[in-house]
């Protein structure tokens, strides 16, 4: 796992792109602060750039460096789930503009997952997450999963987990807007 870590970190820090198991799918990943890096996922999945992609953490405490204005609610749904949760937050600053949706708003998970926590701890910087994927072909619920367009359309491939053929569950998302309004997506 260190060395996939360490490989995954060197790529994406040179603007690279990376295939990786998360706490939900195996997904597509880069550095959520590099533009060009992240157009790249676009190309690789064939998805329109004005579908936003999420971002994830290892810790909710980098929240404000990417969020203006964290509502006070974000903090007790980020304490109590107990499954993955993507929150989508308005106001978001410091990321890919590519990433955000068209209100200015993203989606941000805190991963809890081992291997994911880590390279985001490592990385020092949160990591784009979209589904192993082509845009309009099934989610891989494993590694085995993902098609040889993908496998090959990335600049590193993680070994971590490739043997594991559980299917794990897609993240909650709930979006939180002006006033405290919280509208449940899935």
């Amino acid at each position: 796992m260190i060395e996939d870590i360490k490989k995954a970190c060197e790529v994406m820090a040179s603007g690279g792109i990376i295939l990786y198991p998360t706490d939900t799918i195996w997904g597509i990943g880069c550095d959520a602060t590099n533009e060009e890096a992240v157009r790249k996922v676009y190309a690789l999945k064939k998805r329109a750039d004005n579908k936003a992609m999420l971002v994830l953490m290892d810790s909710e405490a980098k929240l404000n460096m990417y969020v203006s204005d964290v509502p006070d609610i974000a903090w007790d749904l980020i304490r109590v789930a107990n499954k993955p949760l993507t929150i989508i937050y308005s106001n978001a600053r410091n990321l890919a503009p590519s990433l955000l949706g068209e209100d200015g708003s993203v989606g941000i998970r805190i991963t809890n997952e081992e291997f994911s926590r880590r390279l985001c701890e490592r990385f020092r910087r949160p990591l784009v997450s979209t589904s192993a994927n082509v845009s309009g072909e099934p989610s891989p619920a494993n590694f085995s999963e993902v098609s040889e367009v993908i496998r090959n359309g990335v600049d590193y491939v993680v070994g971590y987990r490739q043997d594991d053929r559980s299917k794990a569950a897609p993240s909650n998302i709930i979006k939180l807007g002006a006033g405290g309004l919280v509208k449940v997506i899935r």
